[in-house]
């Protein structure tokens, strides 16, 4: 986590789409679609982003549990 402006900014695109997901889980509602159309050319940039967002974060499982780590050797 040594670029906190890209894990901030990666953080808030998937809790946008989290709760893009959870609206269309509960309430069949997709935001994005709304807001940019069906599958638009905008809308598609905004699910690869959320996308991109989502794998970026995987890299965070890599510092949990670093600092224990650290500490025991």
């Amino acid at each position: 986590m040594k670029n906190k402006g890209l894990d901030c900014l990666a953080l808030t695109i998937a809790i946008i789409g989290a709760i893009n997901w959870g609206l269309i889980g509960l309430f069949s509602f997709d935001l994005v679609a709304f807001i940019f159309g069906n599958m638009s050319w905008f809308s598609r940039i905004i699910y690869a982003l959320v996308g991109i967002a989502g794998l970026y974060i995987i890299t965070f499982y890599m510092y949990t549990g670093g600092a224990e780590q650290s500490h025991e050797a």
